[in-house]
């Protein structure tokens, strides 16, 4: 997963890290850093305010792409090779409303259109820009909270750890829904909905390393859905779901992200309201998480939650403190322990490569 940094003959790999912020409130953009890997930290070294509210990044070898969540929506490709990013061509319409998340699957970028409730289907061309809609998938159905699930909202889409299947995460319709892609055409082709519990809200989920498990963070309620992933037949199958937040806990708490450790021990989740990041450790199965710490986020609303790719730190954007925190991991406890910050304003989300 490293970002080859070419240029003078026998260059060595670099692994950069890429921040994504609300120009709407405040952020600056797209952000570049050197990270150390030692030590987490990281550095600044550019940045490009060239797209409106990026508020979601992804890095495929050095080309950055990144949503533009605006009211008429779109996404936009970076040269991820300088000290800043740099816009490659046009940000392609995706033709949907509130792109949240996107994922590079193959010759195609997806997003998931949070306002429309939808992915959309964009090729990416020789080049570097982004050519126009090839497909877009709308998603139905609704949840019982009127406010927030009055119809669908897709969150987040990625890939399943195989690359056959691509999954789209609805919190507005309270499911996952697995569609294949035509690698050529750049169709999709729907393949079957898992329901969750109604009022959960699921926002993302994350693969355990083995590929036999995903774990879906819920937003509406601080829950965490437990799935068995049958890669072979694309069929996601909830377990149970397990708390993010200890019992008695008070005010509102609004789960962002979780991701998964290398190793299958640990998942971790950040939470808005609380300020927290939750540990969660796996039975050796896979089956059953359990909750056993929670630690402060060290800022406020970390709306984003990455892990480095070493393993051993953790990063935390943290939207209205306006900052990206990092932390080191303890390989036993999983607990993280914070080790730094750098001030992002609207900091949205993090990611490596």
């Amino acid at each position: 997963m490293g970002d080859t940094r070419t240029g003078q003959a026998g260059a060595q790999r670099r692994t950069r890290a890429f921040i994504g912020s609300f120009t709407s409130t405040g952020g600056p953009g797209v952000l570049a850093a050197d990270w150390d890997a030692d030590s987490g930290a990281l550095r600044v070294t550019g940045e490009s305010d060239a797209v409106v509210d990026p508020s979601f990044l992804a890095l495929d070898a050095d080309v950055l792409y990144a949503v533009s969540e605006t009211e008429e929506g779109a996404a936009a490709a970076f040269d991820a090779t300088g000290p800043a990013p740099r816009p490659l061509g046009a940000p392609a319409p995706v033709e949907a409303s509130g792109p949240t998340h996107l994922a590079v699957v193959g010759g195609h970028v997806l997003t998931a259109n949070y306002t429309s409730g939808s992915v959309s289907v964009l090729p990416r061309t020789a080049d570097g820009p982004l050519g126009p809609l090839t497909d877009q998938a709308r998603h139905e159905g609704s949840g019982p909270l009127a406010d927030r699930q009055a119809g669908p909202h897709a969150h987040q889409v990625l890939p399943d750890p195989g690359g056959r299947w691509i999954l789209a995460v609805d919190l507005g319709a309270d499911c996952v829904t697995i569609a294949a892609l035509d690698p050529v055409t750049g169709a999709l082709r729907p393949h079957g909905t898992t329901a969750l519990r109604p009022g959960t809200g699921p926002r993302h989920l994350a693969f355990h390393p083995a590929g036999t498990h995903a774990y879906v963070l819920n937003e509406l309620e601080p829950t965490l859905t437990v799935c068995r992933w049958d890669a072979e037949q694309g069929v996601l199958t909830p377990l149970g779901e397990t708390p993010v937040v200890p019992d008695g806990t008070a005010g509102p708490a609004y789960p962002s992200e979780v991701v998964a450790a290398p190793d299958g021990r640990f998942l971790w989740a950040a939470v808005r309201g609380t300020d927290t990041l939750a540990v969660l450790a796996l039975d050796p199965t896979g089956d059953a998480a359990r909750l056993v710490a929670t630690v402060p986020c060290g800022g406020q609303w970390p709306r984003d939650l990455a892990l480095a790719p070493s393993g051993r730190h953790l990063y935390a954007a943290n939207e209205r403190s306006g900052d990206v925190t990092w932390f080191t991991v303890d390989p036993e406890k999983g607990l993280p322990e914070q080790a730094g910050s750098i001030p992002v304003p609207a900091a949205s989300c993090v990611v490596f490569g």
